[in-house]
């Protein structure tokens, strides 16, 4: 948190955009409603951090393989939204896998479900408020740093900071956790105004994906046959979504662009 906001800084300083921000800051509500989704990415932020030190990789990956259903499905709680019957199907399969994956792990998969929700939410809120990639940023990691040093006070006033247990490396990789969280929140914020829905779509499952193979292969995380079948029915979902997602973006295209005129060529 801190250091993302340090590389926010040093980024709107560069680009002169102090100005957008103060702007943002003042707009009623906005600030508000940021704090509020700084709320929810602190959430998945601590989540996540958890599970990957816990050994949960692959239950991590599992929230952001379903976090494109749950979007959807705050889509038709809060906005009243109406789904095609493919989405209603895909969340119907995805519904079925978490009942699996529940009997798979033991228990219900409260990371994935956690992790899942609290992105959606956060997204939600973005989207709502429209304010731009770095600014929006900029204003929830402002919100957060403040509880951030708080915590890495205490811990060093406990002799638990990673300045005494590991030195300048621990300081050098948490100092890169900066850049290494901001830069894809940054880019995932620009590509939604430039690249297609259906090509984002797709693209959002590379990260569950490379978190799935690193925890499979990497860390050597056990997959029973029941938590096979689980995510198989998570990644069947993900393709009914997909496929509609697509048809959908290619109607759209259809209907919004003239009729190409029919050209005839000489014999």
């Amino acid at each position: 948190m801190v250091w993302s906001l340090v590389l926010l800084a040093v980024i709107i300083t560069v680009s002169r955009s102090w100005r957008r921000v103060r702007a943002d800051v003042t707009t009623r509500g906005v600030v508000i409603w940021l704090g509020i989704g700084s709320i929810f990415l602190a959430i998945n932020w601590g989540i996540y951090v958890w599970a990957v030190e816990s050994g949960l990789v692959i239950q991590a990956s599992l929230g952001y393989f379903i976090n494109p259903l749950v979007t959807v499905l705050l889509g038709v709680i809060v906005l009243k939204e109406r789904l095609r019957r493919m989405q209603w199907v895909a969340l119907g399969i995805a519904v079925v896998a978490v009942c699996v994956l529940t009997i798979g792990f033991g228990q219900l998969p409260w990371i994935g479900l956690i992790l899942a929700a609290s992105f959606a939410i956060y997204g939600l809120i973005k989207k709502q408020v429209g304010v731009g990639s770095v600014e929006s940023l900029t204003i929830e990691t402002a919100v957060l740093a403040p509880v951030a040093l708080i915590v890495m006070t205490g811990f060093m006033v406990t002799g638990q900071s990673a300045v005494e247990s590991d030195g300048v490396r621990g300081v050098l990789l948490l100092v890169l956790l900066g850049p290494i969280t901001a830069i894809p929140l940054l880019l995932f914020g620009g590509a939604t105004n430039r690249v297609p829905l259906s090509t984002l779509g797709l693209m959002q499952y590379i990260t569950p994906l490379a978190q799935f193979i690193i925890g499979y292969f990497v860390f050597g995380e056990l997959m029973s046959s029941t938590r096979w079948a689980g995510f198989l029915l998570v990644w069947t979902a993900l393709v009914v979504f997909s496929i509609d997602m697509y048809r959908s973006a290619r109607r759209s295209a259809g209907s919004a662009s003239p009729a190409n005129p029919v050209v005839t060529e000489p014999d």
